[in-house]
């Protein structure tokens, strides 16, 4: 039988604050029938074309930012620590200056220090630990092998266990 793959997927309400619409097993699966427990399960699909790159070079090979280039894409893992090892540690406008993302940084009071907004569609896939995706209204507690498609919502990650969390992240640039 093919393993069920959690999705969550995030939105807005009618007042424009995000939320996460769906927190489910993604139903999207194509069972091959001929060889068992073997499948495919699709979390979201988006339209357009990815740029092939046929240089050799290595495309990574820039400074670390927080969003893709324009009509690009990041693929990377990004580890959290536990979030009472951040404690009165965190200086935002550093954080997000860093990663050259300074207009992403929630400047509203937002319910944690790194919530942040970024005109991305995101795939995020917990490789390791546990970790909540925080919205502006609700949060969801994510744990190894779950999944979560951001769609240019208002979130921030916390890490409230004791070791670090480790999630694949795969960033579009979205109109």
């Amino acid at each position: 039988m093919l393993q069920k793959i959690r999705r969550l997927v995030t939105g807005h309400n009618a007042e424009g604050k995000s939320i996460i619409v769906s927190d489910a097993p993604s139903p999207h699966t194509l069972v091959l029938s001929d060889i068992p427990a073997c499948g495919m399960t699709n979390l979201w699909v988006t339209d357009g074309q990815a740029a092939l790159d046929t240089t050799g070079d290595d495309n990574a090979d820039r400074r670390v930012t927080l969003t893709p280039p324009e009509q690009g894409s990041i693929f990377r893992i990004v580890e959290f620590p536990p979030d009472k090892t951040l404690a009165g540690k965190i200086d935002r406008k550093m954080v997000f200056a860093a990663m050259g993302a300074d207009a992403a940084m929630d400047t509203t009071g937002a319910r944690h220090p790194l919530m942040h907004k970024t005109k991305t569609v995101d795939y995020a896939l917990v490789v390791s630990g546990e970790i909540y995706a925080v919205m502006d209204e609700g949060e969801a507690l994510m744990k190894a092998g779950d999944c979560l498609v951001q769609r240019g919502t208002n979130h921030a990650w916390s890490n409230r266990s004791d070791k670090p969390c480790l999630v694949a992240f795969v960033l579009l640039d979205a109109k």
